[in-house]
Parts: C-alpha cells; structure tokens; sequence
C-alpha cells in the first residue's frame, strides 16, 4: 500500500496540487491525505484553508483531510522541529493518528528549508520528496542549507510556469530537476474556484491594486506602505482608470484601506475595497481587470503570463534597497518584478506592455543574484557570475547587487577600479573578515 501526503497551508498552493494531480504528474497512489498546515501567527484566530470559499472545488482529489496543527498540539508548525532522537516516536505517532500503518508513504510539501515541511521530511526518514512551488521564490536559491539525507531524497520541484523559459535555482545544489505544472490544468482548476466564489462587487474591467502587507515583514514601515497604495492609486488615475478596485492582504490593518478612501475621494476615483478573502486569480476571470497594479505580488506575474492581462509594478526600486539581509528569499521575486515588468509611471511601457528582459538575460541575471545570495549553497555559479558581473553590470543592473556583498565575496564591481589588482582569493576575503571582526570587538 501505497499513501501520498500533500502537505499546503494556502487554497493556492492546494489549487497547484489539483492541477498537478489533474495532469498526472503524481503516479497512481492507494491513498492521497491532504495535510492542512496553518501557520498564521496566531492559527486558533485565522481559518484554515480547508475553512475557505472555494475548498470544497478542490477536496475531490483527496481520499482524507487532516490538520498538522491538531497532530502537533500545541507546538506551533512554523516553530516546531522534532528532537533527532524522537523521531522514531514522532513516526509511529502520526501513522497510528492518520492511519497510515506499514504503508509505503511519499510526500509533497511547500519549502521544505523550512518547517513544517523540512520536520515531515526528517520524521518519514526514507520517504521520497516532491517539493511544489506556486510563487516566484522558486526561481531563487534554496534559503538554508539542507541536511544531504534530506535534499538527496527530494526528486523533483514541480513549479508553475510564471516565467516560461526561466528554470528555477531551487534545489540545484542536489541536480533536482525542474517540472512544470501545465498551464492549463492549473487555469482549470482556477475555474472552478471563480464559480465558487460568491459575495464578490460587480466591477468590469477596473484597474486591481495588490495588497501584500509588506510592513509586517519588516521590508517596509507601515507609513511607506500606506504611501505605496497611494502611488499605486495615482498611477492608476494618470493612466486614466476611474475605477479601483483594491485587494488587501488579509492581515493588513484598515487604516490602510481608509488611507486610500481618502486620495480615492481628492482624485475622484470610484474605488471598491475588497473584503472577502479570495483569490487574485478569481478576480481575473469575473471581472477581466484592464490594469493589474502590484509590488512584487506573484499575482502579477499570474496576471501577465496565464491571463493575459495588462500589469504595472510600484516601488521595486525602493524594495531592492529594503530587503535585508541580501540573501533574503524576497529578493529574487522583487528583482524578476523589476526586471521583467513596467514601471507604472511609465505610461508608453505601460500601455505597449514592453517586456524589460528576455528571458535569457533574465536568467543569467538571477544566477548571478543568486551565487550572490547564496555562494556556500551555489559554489559551482562563482566563474559564471564573475563573467556576467564584468560584462553586464552598469548603472541598469547595478541595482540588484550591493557593493558590499560583492566586496565580500571578492566579486566584481565590489571594490573601485584603482583596488582591483589585489588578487581575489580566499587568503584576502579570511583577511577581510578578520580585520572587520576585530572593528567590531573594538566598538563594542
């Protein structure tokens, strides 16, 4: 016997899952568990995806559903890792819970870097992994190091095809391989989720700003972000869009929403605030927006590549200097926005819809931030990014690195010309460190 957990903690995410159960990407299995992680802060105040409009369209595909956060009560699944020496007794816990006695068990999980994910995968110690990617940071590098016993049993990323032609660094340093979940199965599962979607404003063809509570990751202050919808509702109006309709992260706090009630009104703009919990993708199919506007969303990119749509970007600029540390996971989606998208006070490239990169270049671009972000997991792109630094960095792409990381990592443009005959070595980067840490034991 046969069973095959599909672990999600968004209705996206689980929407990935149907259209790749729909294509056949997974082979044939006695039994499908859909395990439902909440990982909101507070998960006993938020409901679960398995709570949300629409879950019923999508429940068909799998024999059981269980909750993780019951299973692990009360650990929370973001916090929580099981002991090495538990994990044994971990297993045997969760196949008496789920009912999954000596059945063979194979998984599908979201980032498996992290927990939930990465704590399944150590306690079914043997069991094969399919990492599933709905967004954009499958593109980038893995985030953490990955314990080999882990990132050696994982067989594939099956990922969404939001930027065709562009593989995904995900996982690399394991040679996993890339696999796209067909476009239109995933539109088709869409579909059924726009049919189910009640309660929605009857808007046509408006332009959508994205929410994405940026504030709360500490990209952003909640007075910059409040100023970004702002300039998103502005951008808007110059082009000439009289309706709005704005589309909060769930989360965010509704003095966001008032903030812009406000330059709605000083610009006579008729704006719609959403506040049921759906779907950008739902939005797409019942109101077809004429202008889909956004920072760094994956939404644009779903807008752009499998609708169609017209989409803008606001504030990436702002946000490639904001993202700290470098390697943080949010930067390769801000750079792939910027790169591929136009700028909403562009008004030509706006409504001509002008492409910033062809995915070639893009892809050399984002192997190159990624080695940046990551050169311990990614040692191999060191030659190839030196070569593309030297060629292709200038006052375009100098944006998507920092001079310090590349002075550290002894890349080029890190250091200014006059300094560039000192040999690029791991001798001088250990001196570097050495000087720099001792600076520090003298401050404090």
């Amino acid at each position: 016997m046969t069973t095959q957990i599909f672990q999600a903690s968004t209705l996206y995410g689980t929407a990935t899952l149907a259209a790749a159960l729909d294509s056949g990407c997974f082979r044939p299995a006695d039994r499908r568990i859909l395990l439902v992680c909440n990982n909101a802060a507070a998960p006993e105040t938020t409901p679960a995806l398995d709570g949300m409009p629409g879950f019923d369209r999508l429940r068909d595909r799998f024999d059981d559903v269980v909750s993780y956060n019951e299973a692990i009560f009360p650990f929370h699944p973001g916090g929580w890792s099981p002991r090495g020496d538990d994990l044994p007794l971990w297993e045997r816990y969760l196949r008496h819970e789920w009912r999954l006695g000596a059945d063979d068990v194979e998984l599908a999980v979201e980032s498996i870097q992290v927990n939930p994910s990465l704590a399944l995968a150590q306690i079914f110690t043997g069991a094969p992994v399919t990492v599933y990617a709905d967004g954009l940071m499958s593109y980038g590098p893995t985030r953490n190091k990955i314990d080999p016993l882990v990132g050696t049993r994982v067989d594939r990323v099956l990922h969404l095809d939001l930027v065709p032609g562009l593989e995904p660094l995900l996982l690399t340093e394991f040679a996993v391989p890339g696999e796209t979940v067909p476009t239109p199965a995933f539109t088709k599962v869409l579909a059924e989720l726009a049919a189910a979607a009640d309660g929605l404003p009857a808007v046509e063809e408006p332009a959508l700003l994205l929410g994405q509570y940026l504030s709360a990751l500490d990209i952003l202050t909640a007075e910059q972000e409040e100023d970004l919808h702002v300039r998103m509702l502005e951008g808007a109006a110059r082009l000439g869009h009289g309706t709005v309709v704005f589309k909060p992260h769930p989360s965010a706090p509704a003095r966001f929403t008032r903030s812009l009630e406000g330059a709605a009104e000083r610009l006579g703009v008729e704006l719609t605030v959403l506040d049921t919990p759906v779907l950008a993708e739902v939005l797409y199919q019942r109101m077809r927006p004429a202008l889909v506007v956004g920072c760094f969303s994956t939404a644009l990119l779903t807008a752009s590549a499998l609708y169609g749509l017209p989409v803008a970007r606001v504030g990436t600029e702002l946000l490639l200097e904001r993202v700290t540390p470098y390697e943080n996971s949010n930067r390769v989606p801000v750079t792939l926005v910027d790169a591929l998208l136009p700028d909403l006070s562009d008004r030509a490239a706006v409504v001509e819809q002008r492409r910033g990169m062809d995915v070639q270049t893009l892809g050399a671009l984002v192997r190159a931030v990624g080695f940046a972000m990551q050169p311990r997991i990614l040692p191999g792109l060191r030659a190839e990014t030196e070569r593309w630094l030297a060629a292709n960095l200038d006052e375009r792409t100098v944006k998507y690195f920092k001079r310090r990381r590349l002075t550290s990592l002894a890349l080029p443009g890190g250091v200014p010309a006059q300094l560039s005959f000192i040999p690029r070595n791991a001798t001088v980067r250990r001196v570097a460190r050495t000087a720099r840490n001792l600076r520090r034991s003298v401050r404090r």
